[in-house]
């Protein structure tokens, strides 16, 4: 956009461009001016500025933080009102019963679920982080249980079956640890299927390989690069972890104490604003660092059906997805607008979400599979 600003030799008013370098991150760059008094008019209100010499002059750079603290206290648990505990039970109750008759249980609504898949091959995606493995402060210690990748490989063996988390690809295969699966990591962006050869419930690859998809490989020198800084600049903020997931980043803020939330933003922001190819998102008690690229985990469940043959075959699949986080959000929402396939929030509070149905928690996650896999094995012995 175009400002005006007086010089400071002549007195006369000057027009200067205005470039928004990221519009995502609210970043906005302004010429240089010589005087901080001359500061254009006219930027937008309720933002930080910060202004650094550069050879002499100033240059204004302001870097709004205030959408970002936001977003971070959201992925938060509430904190409570004050107000009566009695009232505040009623009103989370009333609450809590809306949100069930719009997304009722999968496991209350099972047979509906299943009635719905009569005819159609099911393919099943699972996110892994608060769906498989509870959420726990030390990411590298999110195990899943024994009990629940018996569940997992259970239902493997009767239905075309990925993991799809924002996760390192390979970070997610050794928590998980089972062969037969398809793993979309990195958001999506960083996908394969089992080896050559394998076969899955009954299923393989067109081509006979396994499924392989980075359409951010160019990113990786850019990601590492941002990897590195952000490590060194968050380390002095207890509690702060970077973790690389290849083809994206996770800044977790779970063990960081809130009064800090406002450094870790800064620094994070400061970071990101010289790299307008990256984009930042969040997620719970985590901000997420990705490519620009049209893509997530939505176009990832779409590539996988497409992989496995079902891309024209609306009438003939059942794609089900189950995800705890906003991530999964664009899963949910592709298969909204599809108008095919179950998306299945995890979550025990209300939330907004395109997904039709809940479950609470992992150990409702683990029953649900645990009856899908029983329900086919007897479909399958009544056929006979």
């Amino acid at each position: 956009m175009t400002v005006g600003c007086k010089d400071p030799k002549t007195g006369k008013m000057m027009k200067q461009s205005v470039r928004v370098s990221n519009p995502t991150l609210n970043f906005i760059n302004v010429p240089i001016v010589r005087d901080p008094k001359l500061i254009p008019r006219g930027l937008p209100r309720n933002k930080h500025l910060k202004i650094e010499s550069n050879g002499g002059g100033h240059l204004v750079r302001e870097a709004r933080v205030s959408t970002l603290l936001d977003s971070m206290r959201a992925s938060s648990p509430a904190r409570a009102r004050p107000a009566s505990a009695a009232t505040r039970a009623a009103s989370l109750d009333d609450e809590q019963k809306s949100w069930i008759q719009r997304h009722p249980s999968a496991l209350s609504m099972f047979e509906q679920i299943t009635r719905a898949s009569v005819g159609k091959k099911i393919v099943m995606f699972l996110d892994y982080d608060g769906t498989l493995s509870p959420i726990v402060e030390d990411p590298d210690r999110a195990f899943m249980s024994d009990e629940m990748r018996e569940a997992v490989r259970d239902t493997a063996s009767f239905f075309p079956t990925a993991i799809v988390s924002g996760r390192c690809r390979d970070k997610v295969y050794s928590f998980v640890k089972l062969t037969e699966l398809y793993y979309a990591g990195s958001h999506g962006m960083d996908i394969k299927g089992p080896p050559p050869g394998s076969r899955c419930n009954g299923n393989r690859m067109n081509n006979g390989e396994s499924v392989l998809c980075q359409p951010a490989s160019e990113f990786l020198p850019m990601i590492d690069e941002v990897y590195k800084t952000l490590v060194e600049s968050t380390k002095s903020i207890p509690g702060a972890k970077v973790e690389t997931n290849k083809f994206c980043l996770s800044v977790h803020f779970r063990c960081v104490d809130e009064k800090s939330w406002d450094d870790l933003a800064k620094q994070v922001k400061l970071v990101l604003s010289e790299y307008p190819k990256l984009k930042l998102t969040y997620g719970r008690k985590v901000l997420e660092i990705r490519p620009t690229i049209e893509w997530d985990k939505g176009k990832a469940l779409e590539f996988l059906l497409e992989a496995l043959g079902y891309a024209n075959s609306n009438d003939d699949v059942l794609p089900i997805y189950i995800g705890d986080d906003r991530t999964d959000e664009d899963a949910f929402k592709v298969l909204r607008e599809r108008g095919q396939g179950l998306g299945i929030l995890v979550s025990k509070v209300p939330k907004e979400t395109n997904a039709s149905y809940s479950l609470q928690e992992p150990s409702e996650v683990m029953s649900f599979l645990r009856r899908l896999a029983e329900w086919k094995r007897k479909s399958l012995r009544a056929s006979l």
